[in-house]
């Protein structure tokens, strides 16, 4: 009997990256973070820059604290509830101290509909739905509790989600309210409610402290209307206020 021995060739072993391979890979690595941290940091640092010195950040103790007042002699109901900080889809946690955020309560007190619409053309926002049944900023816009209804004197007081700018979308409520900032002065706010389109116009731009409650304040000696989002873009340190009037009708 005979053998035939045949040599084997040695398995290829994997390609094992360089020393100047893994330099290139880090490299790469490292710029696509810094490239990460800075689309998240650039549009807070120009808002900043560009567009927070000119909103004035309102200070008024005075209103806050006559608004609290009113709060506790039992003039506006209070709800004492324990607010998750941490989940801003819900306006409940957008003021430190909050009225009574009850939607079906409001709507048996003031006898409100259910939803209307919002349009704002500059920002692409058309027929925006505005709930007065709930308080998840996820689903739509929310209209705050016990604020006077649209058209009626009174202020009309409507919250909206907003994330970093570079993910605005005008039909994503969780987004929607994401470049209000670029509103100015004489900007028209359209709200449909119960058939009739109402036109406002802007008339103040400001920042306030979410221990602020003054913006919330009802006065009915005209039809107002203020809109609502965390600031600046992307964080929840201080809440944009934009204030509006309505055009004669």
């Amino acid at each position: 009997m005979s053998y035939l021995y045949v040599k084997t060739t040695k398995k290829s072993r994997p390609q094992v990256l360089n020393r100047k391979g893994k330099k290139l890979l880090s490299l790469t690595l490292l710029l696509f973070g810094l490239f990460l941290l800075g689309s998240a940091v650039y549009p807070i640092l120009s808002y900043q820059l560009s567009y927070s010195s000119k909103f004035s950040l309102i200070l008024d103790p005075r209103s806050a604290q006559s608004f609290n007042q009113k709060l506790q002699r039992g003039s506006i109901d209070v709800s004492a509830k324990e607010i998750d900080p941490k989940d801003y889809s819900l306006i409940s946690s957008w003021f430190e101290t909050n009225p009574d955020t009850n939607p079906q309560e409001t709507r048996r007190t003031t006898n409100v509909i259910s939803q209307y619409s919002l349009a704002i053309p500059k920002l692409d926002i058309n027929h925006a739905a505005v709930r007065t049944d709930n308080q998840d900023l996820k689903k739509s816009l929310i209209q705050y509790p016990n604020t006077a209804p649209p058209g009626q004197l009174g202020n009309t007081v409507v919250f909206g989600h907003s994330v970093l700018p570079q993910f605005y979308d005008p039909q994503n409520y969780y987004t929607i309210f994401s470049t209000l900032y670029t509103l100015k002065l004489a900007d028209p706010i359209y709200i449909t409610y119960d058939g009739i389109t109402y036109t406002y116009r802007i008339e103040e731009i400001f920042e306030v402290l979410p221990t602020d409650l003054s913006v919330l304040e009802q006065r009915f000696d005209k039809r107002s209307l203020t809109l609502i989002t965390c600031t600046p873009p992307g964080t929840y340190l201080k809440r944009l206020i934009i204030k509006a009037r309505i055009v004669d009708y």
